[in-house]
């Protein structure tokens, strides 16, 4: 009895081991996959794969899990710069385990790429932004993609000041119509199917402090402040890549 009670232990303290290895393997995967998918988002139709291996636990891809919501205010005035349709929603991709494997206690989240704003003003800072977050019961790893924006040139337009300020956006399509998991070997790839340019302009701006907010899905707005040349004018260019994930 004493050898069939010190096997099952072993065997359970083995299956914890495998699925934390898992786990650190997962995150490793999602950094690489992003990386992937940031560097073919603004060319369209290149192609990235990263290869994932998963038994413990499963990857799952969301479509059209956030809204995304871009607004401007200059001079008081709010502008929207976004719509239903552009850019629209984006999909999420999340990868899940059960604290039996890996747990960190409740309430525990940590961000193993970006930070919880959803808005990146630095050149350098990445697009995507990855979570390790505890549940009851599963812990998670979810990534989604943040919107960068720059004011990026001021020219004199028929000899006005105009301001150029670009907000890109990554917006992530799935080809499944729900949620859909995957488990085992497979390559999880990220197609830029297109990307689209639409600007706003706003003339005769007199107050040189403006702001860009940003909301996805059901966060608090981010807000961005913007210093404009006054007196002149402001465009703002949207440009949304379009990026496919499926496996």
């Amino acid at each position: 009895m004493l050898v069939l009670v010190a096997s099952i232990y072993a065997y359970q303290i083995m299956e914890q081991q495998r699925g934390l290895a898992e786990f650190e393997a997962a995150k490793k995967s999602i950094i690489t996959f992003n990386d992937g998918l940031e560097n073919v988002a603004w060319k369209t139709r290149a192609v990235r794969a990263t290869r994932f291996s998963i038994q413990y636990g499963y990857l799952q891809l969301i479509p059209d899990a956030n809204l995304m919501s871009i607004n401007a205010t200059v001079d008081g005035v709010l502008t929207p710069l976004s719509n239903s349709t552009f850019p629209g929603s984006t999909g999420v991709i999340k990868y899940w385990i059960e604290t039996k494997y890996v747990t960190f206690g409740g309430n525990y989240e940590s961000y193993i790429l970006g930070s919880p704003s959803s808005v990146v003003s630095e050149g350098m800072d990445s697009y995507g932004r990855a979570v390790v977050e505890q549940q009851p019961n599963w812990v998670s790893i979810t990534l989604d993609y943040r919107v960068r924006v720059m004011r990026t040139a001021v020219i004199k337009v028929n000899n006005v000041d105009t301001n150029y300020v670009d907000i890109w956006v990554i917006k992530v399509k799935m080809p499944v119509p729900h949620a859909w998991s995957y488990i085992n070997e497979f390559d999880l790839k990220a197609s830029c199917d297109s990307v689209q340019t639409v600007s706003y302009e706003i003339k005769d701006v007199s107050n040189q402090a403006s702001v860009v907010s940003v909301r996805i899905g059901d966060a608090s707005d981010y807000q961005v402040p913007i210093t404009l040349v006054t007196p002149g004018d402001v465009v703002f260019n949207v440009i949304v890549s379009e990026v496919q994930v499926s496996v």
